[in-house]
């Protein structure tokens, strides 16, 4: 792809970074930018270097947020004693979207892979374990993508909190085995947060 300008060569450079994006739609966004009021352009950079500079992860679950404790975290009505354990932030937004669920969550900040070189010890584990440890939480849901990855790190915590009392469940299988819990629309979530079963029964122990 040959540019006219360096400038514009590496605007649409930066922007096929981002997943997703090839260099084509790369141009096509760059040069719609061009085609703005440059307050627009101005205002959409001032939100990015915001993002990556001002941006915090809850002390308390690890969900991003703008302060040091999340508004989830931070509202008393929700319930400390069920604690619902997720991947990352997309799929906190995914089961808020429902409205059916009023604990708070645990981001682990991704899932055992070992492909991918991620391990228990590159994961919020050893905080979960801590705050069950304590006595506060009365159950935990398991609600990671039903992928081997994501079974693997149910099944990986579960054993590192087997013994304390704590009730464990998982989210219903009306998340289809394989699919990632961003994309599963609202009302089969939604039912499958509140049709959870007992995490011991969703598997087979030898």
């Amino acid at each position: 792809m040959d540019f006219s300008s360096k400038l514009l060569e590496n605007a649409v450079y930066e922007v096929s970074q981002l997943p997703g994006i090839g260099k084509r739609t790369a141009l096509r966004l760059v040069l719609h930018l061009l085609k703005q009021p440059e307050q627009r352009t101005e205002n959409l950079s001032t939100s990015l270097v915001d993002l990556r500079s001002k941006i915090q992860f809850c002390e308390n679950c690890h969900n991003i947020s703008d302060t040091t404790i999340c508004e989830i975290c931070a509202n008393p009505k929700r319930d400390d004693a069920v604690v619902c354990v997720v991947e990352d932030i997309r799929d906190v937004m995914a089961i808020e979207n429902t409205g059916q669920f009023r604990g708070k969550y645990h981001v682990l900040g991704g899932k055992i892979s070992p492909m991918e070189g991620i391990g228990p010890q590159n994961l919020k584990i050893g905080t979960l374990v801590d705050k069950v440890k304590k006595g506060v939480i009365k159950e935990l849901i398991f609600a990671l993508s039903s992928t081997m990855e994501g079974d693997t790190t149910n099944f990986y915590i579960y054993r590192q909190i087997e013994g304390i009392a704590v009730k464990t469940s998982t989210i219903a299988r009306g998340i289809a085995v394989g699919d990632e819990l961003e994309y599963a629309d609202e009302v089969t979530l939604g039912r499958s947060i509140l049709n959870r079963v007992p995490f011991e029964g969703s598997f087979r122990q030898d």
